[in-house]
């Protein structure tokens, strides 16, 4: 995994930039802690920040097709789980190779099929290539959009980034933040293509880029359409296990130390359960993968239920790493790490964004960096209550039956900062315009039942929207420290299969995720593939509460926080009792605290 940053302009010499690309470049090294490099061309300048996973001594980059004077240069950021198919491919079209990097594989992918390379590609992935002889830049991004990839006009051309830091390190960029920012920011609707940042848009999922002397062309090589679902519940069973299976052994390549995230779901134990198993077959009957799960001090007595979480997480994740013999391990925090400034002053940083969910963002990334004292690349249940319907939202009537994105329904709109009603934002007609828009954009078979059409649209939904803000956030604070995190439920032929399955399949036990429980039977104690659904943990403790409302008091005394934030209906959440604090209420103090020091840090030019 990598930072990758770089920009053409064809109004510029930019050879003479080399400062320029260099402070782009070191904005990323918290994503490639391992080397870094720069390449400038007359019109292009590439930089590279590189964490070493797979051929360590010979995945250097920027990389040239050839040394010398190359035709072209790629920077390139992620994993392609079949670089082996495709190295042996482009070697039978006569392509050779100077390493066993799987970076080389994307850059002779370039050199066979220009900018239809992304379809021939399995994986999670961003890159830019610039092409010295067709003097073009093209910038692709895996179909799921598991890697970032951002975006900005300069004169004469565009810089891009894998994060927005990089692109204000630009002399020509500069962090502003303007209504429609705003109204993307705190919406919750996780549009992709616009930003919080005026003039920073992200390549979309499935997106590619082409910048040439006509100027930029956008278009989709990828998108979730829909197919004629054909198999009976057996043979969804065996294909779904078949799909799981195979996504999770090709994840398992790396020449570095490598684990699971456990937290006693069925989502990560079944996959753990298939990676364990895949190791002892490749090392041995003795082979053990490391699992790790997160927890907080006092849970076990604090613990109370909400609307996101059924119970605590810890006893079922410690049966789960005896029954499958992992080497388990729970990261305990506590209330004092989580209120850290230093700790959340992090995490704004590495989201470039004021948007989070407080203590569970914070302790993700003091999780993610306890683990990487011991592994560099981790693999994950993410995706899997999007592909097989594991959220309240499939299963409530009243987010079934509500006009509006689900999430708003189930986690209840007191989630969100009240903003002030001076910026007259006009949030809600905002999200009834891009809800039509959304629903726009959902495939459908002509005979669907009403029923198979809704839950067409709540499977699309959460697929092309609240998964991107769930890999976003994994993706930021596992790189902040220096950890590649796997998705292997974000294959893309997965994701097809289970689009396409029937809603009568997926809950065929008349519950969430009925598919992967059953093809997991065997893999998982019965504890764990029968527990509800359970979100990731947020801490319970009192003490913490108390210092998140003191932190918020003092985030209000900045005259930019009240200018966005309606400190009338934030007040009520400080006076409450620490320990009756509801988790929608403490959500709106956590963003007052991410906000103000977002502003602090970032400095954005406001102009609402």
């Amino acid at each position: 995994m990598c930072g990758i940053t770089g920009w053409a302009s064809f109004h510029h010499d930019v050879r003479p930039q080399t400062r320029v690309i260099e402070a782009m470049t070191a904005t990323l090294t918290p994503r490639g802690p391992d080397a870094g490099g720069v390449w400038l061309g007359e019109h292009a300048a590439i930089g590279h920040r590189r964490l070493a996973v797979i051929d360590v001594e010979g995945g250097a980059q920027p990389m040239p097709d050839r040394p010398g004077v190359p035709t072209a240069v790629l920077s390139y950021s992620g994993e392609v789980y079949n670089h082996h198919e495709l190295r042996a491919e482009l070697r039978g079209r006569g392509h050779s190779f100077r390493t066993r990097s799987d970076t080389e594989v994307v850059l002779r992918a370039y050199a066979e099929w220009g900018e239809g390379l992304g379809e021939h590609l399995d994986g999670m992935f961003a890159f830019a290539v610039w092409d010295e002889r067709a003097q073009r830049l093209l910038l692709v991004r895996d179909r799921l959009g598991v890697k970032p990839l951002f975006w900005a006009a300069v004169d004469g051309g565009l810089a891009f980034a894998s994060e927005p830091k990089a692109l204000f390190a630009h002399p020509e960029l500069r962090p502003r933040v303007d209504a429609d920012g705003l109204r993307e920011a705190y919406s919750l609707l996780f549009n992709t293509g616009p930003t919080v940042w005026s003039g920073v848009r992200e390549v979309e999922p499935g997106g590619l880029l082409l910048l040439d002397r006509d100027g930029i062309r956008e278009r989709r090589y990828w998108q979730l359409e829909i197919g004629r679902h054909t198999d009976d519940r057996e043979a969804t069973v065996e294909r779904v296990g078949q799909l799981v299976g195979a996504a999770a052994r090709s994840q398992l390549e790396a020449d570095v130390p490598l684990c699971s995230l456990m937290s006693g779901g069925i989502d990560s134990t079944v996959l753990t359960a298939l990676l364990a198993d895949e190791l002892r077959l490749r090392e041995g009957p003795d082979a053990r993968i490391r699992s790790y799960a997160v927890d907080y001090s006092d849970q076990a007595e604090q613990f109370t239920g909400d609307v996101l979480r059924t119970g605590h997480d810890t006893p079922y994740a410690t049966e789960a790493g005896a029954f499958i013999g992992t080497d388990h391990s729970t990261v305990v925090l506590d209330p004092r790490s989580l209120l850290d400034l230093k700790h959340r002053r992090a995490v704004v940083v590495a989201r470039d964004s004021p948007i989070g969910v407080g203590d569970m963002d914070t302790s993700l990334y003091l999780l993610f960096g306890e683990i990487r004292r011991h592994s560099t690349v981790a693999l994950s249940g993410e995706a899997a209550d999007e592909v097989f319907g594991g959220y309240p939202w499939f299963h409530h009537p009243k987010a079934l039956n509500a006009g509006t994105f689900p999430w708003l329904l189930v986690t209840g709109d007191e989630a969100a900062m009240p903003l002030n009603p001076e910026l007259a934002l006009r949030i809600g007609e905002f999200r009834a315009d891009t809800y039509r828009s959304a629903l726009a954009e959902v495939p459908h078979l002509d005979d669907e039942t009403p029923a198979e059409h809704r839950q067409r649209e709540m499977q699309y939904l959460s697929l092309t929207r609240w998964l991107r803000q769930l890999l976003h956030r994994k993706d930021r604070l596992s790189m902040a420290q220096g950890l590649e995190v796997r998705v292997p439920y974000c294959d893309h032929r997965l994701v097809e299969y289970a689009f396409a399955t029937p809603w009568d399949l997926k809950s065929f036990d008349g519950r969430e995720k009925s598919l992967l429980r059953a093809m997991g039977a065997g893999l998982a104690p019965d504890s764990v593939l029968y527990r509800p659904k359970n979100h990731y943990p947020a801490t319970h403790h009192p003490d913490y509460n108390r210092g998140l409302q003191m932190m918020a008091r003092d985030a209000l005394a900045d005259d930019q926080v009240r200018a966005i934030a309606d400190e009338t209906r934030i007040k009520p959440c400080l006076d409450t009792p620490a320990d009756r604090l509801e988790w929608g209420h403490r959500l709106r103090l956590e963003r007052v605290v991410d906000l103000a020091l977002w502003l602090n840090h970032h400095k954005p030019e406001l102009a609402v």
